[in-house]
């Protein structure tokens, strides 16, 4: 598993608080290679495993219209990134974490 390898599962919100969250988290990982579509989902995905890049300070990629919970699932050093990054987007509350041997899963409700 490539160290920036991250699936992204969005909750609640349209399918533009999604493409916010992407974006914001494209600072971080680079353009996503999978984004959340579909106006009438109910759970939308995206996926990175680009090289990434570090992200300096939050992005300027909008706000959200509506709460959303956002899990991420990847690599530990991927899953921080991840987790760091959304909380300098937007107001974030750490809903929990589970960890495997190689993989973590963190679950975040972000907030307009």
């Amino acid at each position: 598993m490539s160290d920036t390898q991250l699936t992204v599962t969005i909750g609640g919100g349209g399918v533009d608080d999604a493409r916010t969250v992407v974006r914001a988290l494209e600072d971080t990982f680079g353009a996503a290679d999978q984004h959340p579509s579909g106006e009438h989902a109910t759970v939308r995905v995206a996926t990175f495993t680009g090289e990434g890049r570090e992200g300096t300070g939050p992005t300027e990629a909008g706000a959200l219209s509506a709460p959303v919970t956002v899990t991420v699932q990847g690599t530990p050093r991927a899953v921080r990134r991840a987790s760091d990054t959304l909380a300098r987007s937007f107001t974030a509350r750490d809903e929990g974490a589970a960890s495997g041997d190689q993989e973590q899963e963190r679950q975040l409700l972000l907030e307009p």
